[in-house]
């Protein structure tokens, strides 16, 4: 499975931004699709998850009712619709796809990862 991510940016605190993850090389319905970022001088850490149809999601508490993550299986691709930005949300984004479908929160529970798309919010 190959992901790209793309999507990242310059913005302003408060600003929007959507980051889009592609996949190939496997049923994309198949995979469990989650997001992930490291701030700098930080640790990974988990952002958001997806299941294979899309209905089911799960968000890390910093970002609950400010991102929103979804996919559309048609054409292959994971979005992560990030609104109300802050200064604290400055980071590289990774997208990652898991083998089994479930809602994994843990680096570990993920087998493939794409390159990575940097954010950077000013305040």
């Amino acid at each position: 499975v190959q992901l790209q991510a793309s999507g990242g940016g310059l913005v302003q605190a408060g600003d929007s931004l959507r980051l889009s993850c592609a996949a190939s090389g496997r049923t994309f319905s198949s995979l469990g699709m989650g997001w992930f970022r490291r701030a700098p001088g930080k640790e990974r850490e988990f952002v958001a998850a997806i299941g294979g149809l899309g209905v089911s999601t799960y968000y890390a508490d910093s970002v609950k009712g400010r991102f929103t993550i979804s996919r559309d299986n048609g054409k292959n691709t994971m979005y992560l619709q990030m609104n109300t930005l802050k200064s604290e949300d400055t980071a590289v984004y990774y997208c990652a796809a898991a083998s089994r479908l479930r809602l994994w929160a843990r680096p570990e529970q993920y087998d493939y990862w794409g390159q990575g798309t940097e954010v950077t919010v000013s305040s």
